[in-house]
C-alpha cells in the first residue's frame, strides 16, 4: 500500500542551481521514512537547471504558477480582506499586487494538498512563496512554516502577515534570529529555531588525501556562486591579477551562472577578464552539477568565495567538507560558519589586496592549509549536516499533525 504524502515542500523556481541544498534535505527526509510532495512556483529558466537529478525533481514538483483567473476568483470569495487590510494600510500597493498576484497558486496548492492529504507545507522561502502558502491556509488548505535564508530587506513587502500565520519558523544563522524580534514584533511565531543549511558529508568526501600546491604547480584556485556582482567575482579576479603581477603561477575555474541563463551579469566578468588580461588564466564554467562541483573542489588546492555578504553559504560548506583550505569574506552569517585561524580564513570583503595576501599566505604555509582543511571538515561533521535541518522540519511538522489529529 504507498504512504500518502505527509508533508508538502514549497520552494520557488524549482530546481536552479543553488538548490542542492533543498534535495539534500529532501532525500533525508525520505531515508527518515516520510514522504514529500514537491511544489514550486514555477520553472526556472533553462540555463540554470544543471544537476543530474534536476528532471527527477521536476518531474515530481507541482508548479503552481499558471494564473488561473476563475481558480483565483473562486479562493478569493472565501477570503476576509480584514486578514491582511492592516497590512495592506501599512505597506501599500507592493503587497496588494503581491495578493493578487498568488490568490491562484494558492488555490491550486490547497487543492492539491486536499488531494494528496497533505497537513503541511514547509516553504523555503519569505517571498512570494510564502504568501501562497498563507493564503492557502486562509482558505481552509494545510497549516505551513519558513525558513528564512537571509536579510529580510531580499524577501518583499508582507513579512508580518507571513509570519503571523506561520506554525513555526527556522532561520539559518543566529544573526538573522537576533534581528526577527524587531522586524516583525509580536507577529513573530511561537516556535522559532536556529537551523543552518547542510550538506552531505559522506557524499562531499575525498577519495584521496588532500596535498598542498608543490613547488613550480600551478595554485587551482575554485570559487562557486550564482554569477551576481555582491559573491565577489570582480574582486577575486583583481586578486588572481595582483597575484600573477606577483609571479605566482595560478588559475581560477568560477561554476555558476548569472540569473537570467547567461544574458546577464555573465557579460561584464566576460569584459573583466578581457580588461585584466585573464584569459588564460581565468575560466567562467556555467552552472554545473553537484557533480561537477565535487570534481572540481577535489582538484583544488584552495576554494575562494569573496561574497560582499553572505547570510551562510553552501558553497563555504562544500569545499570545507572536502577538506578544501577555504578562504570567505568576514561579513554576514560567515563567520558563524568558519571560524578565522580555525577551521579556514576571513578577510575584509570587496578587498582584493587582502584575498591575494590570504591566498599567498597558504600557498607559503602549506601545513596550515592542511591544517584548514581537515579542521573544516570537523566543522561540518559536527555543525552542518543536511539531515539535521531535515530532523527539525519532520519534527515540527509531524507533531503539528499529529496535535491536530487529536
Amino acid at each position: 500500500m504507498t504512504k500518502s504524502p505527509t508533508l508538502g515542500y514549497l520552494i520557488p523556481e524549482f530546481p536552479g542551481q543553488t538548490h542542492i541544498f533543498f534535495w539534500r534535505e529532501i532525500l533525508a527526509l525520505e531515508r527518515m521514512g516520510h514522504t514529500v510532495a514537491l511544489f514550486s512556483t514555477k520553472r526556472p529558466p533553462k540555463g540554470l537547471i544543471s544537476h543530474a537529478w534536476s528532471q527527477e525533481a521536476m518531474v515530481r514538483t507541482t508548479y503552481l504558477g499558471k494564473i488561473d483567473p476563475l481558480a483565483a476568483a473562486t479562493g478569493a470569495m472565501g477570503l476576509s480582506p480584514l486578514i491582511w487590510a492592516r497590512d495592506v494600510l501599512r505597506e501599500g500597493k507592493a503587497l496588494a499586487k503581491d495578493l493578487a498576484m498568488t490568490t491562484a497558486a494558492a488555490q491550486k496548492l490547497k487543492e492539491s494538498c486536499a488531494a494528496q492529504g497533505i497537513a503541511h507545507v514547509h516553504v523555503h522561502s519569505c517571498g512570494r512563496a510564502a504568501l501562497v502558502a498563507m493564503l492557502a491556509q486562509q482558505m481552509g488548505g494545510p497549516s505551513y512554516s519558513l525558513t528564512l535564508h537571509g536579510p529580510m530587506s531580499d524577501y518583499g513587502p508582507g513579512q508580518r502577515l507571513k509570519w503571523r500565520h506561520a506554525k513555526f519558523a527556522t532561520v539559518i544563522t543566529e544573526k538573522l534570529r537576533a534581528e526577527l524580534p524587531e522586524q516583525l514584533g509580536s507577529d513573530l511565531p511561537a516556535k522559532l529555531f536556529v537551523q543552518p543549511m547542510g550538506v552531505d558529508p559522506q557524499t562531499l568526501q575525498r577519495d584521496m588525501p588532500y596535498s598542498p600546491p608543490q613547488p613550480g604547480e600551478s595554485l587551482r584556485l575554485f570559487s562557486c556562486a550564482r554569477l551576481n556582482v555582491v559573491k565577489g567575482h570582480l574582486e577575486l579576479m583583481q586578486a588572481v591579477r595582483r597575484l600573477r603581477d606577483q609571479g605566482m603561477n595560478v588559475r581560477l575555474d568560477i561554476a555558476g551562472e548569472d540569473d537570467a541563463g547567461g544574458s546577464g551579469y555573465r557579460s561584464v566578468l566576460e569584459a573583466e577578464i578581457e580588461t585584466l588580461e585573464l584569459g588564460n588564466h581565468v575560466r567562467l564554467m556555467g552552472a554545473i552539477s553537484a557533480e561537477e562541483v565535487r570534481r572540481a573542489l577535489l582538484n583544488a588546492h584552495l576554494f575562494v568565495l569573496a561574497s560582499w555578504h553572505e547570510p551562510l553559504g553552501v558553497a563555504y560548506m562544500e569545499a570545507m567538507s572536502c577538506e578544501v583550505p577555504t578562504i570567505g569574506t568576514d561579513a554576514g552569517g560567515v563567520p558563524e560558519l568558519i571560524r578565522h585561524g580555525v577551521d579556514g580564513l576571513l578577510v575584509p570583503p570587496r578587498d582584493p589586496e587582502a584575498l591575494a595576501s590570504a591566498i599567498s599566505l597558504l600557498v607559503a604555509n602549506p601545513e596550515d592549509a592542511m591544517r584548514l582543511g581537515k579542521a573544516g571538515r570537523a566543522r561540518i561533521l559536527a555543525q552542518f549536516s543536511s539531515d539535521r535541518g531535515a530532523e527539525v522540519i519532520a519534527r515540527e511538522a509531524l507533531d503539528l499533525r499529529v496535535s491536530e489529529e487529536i
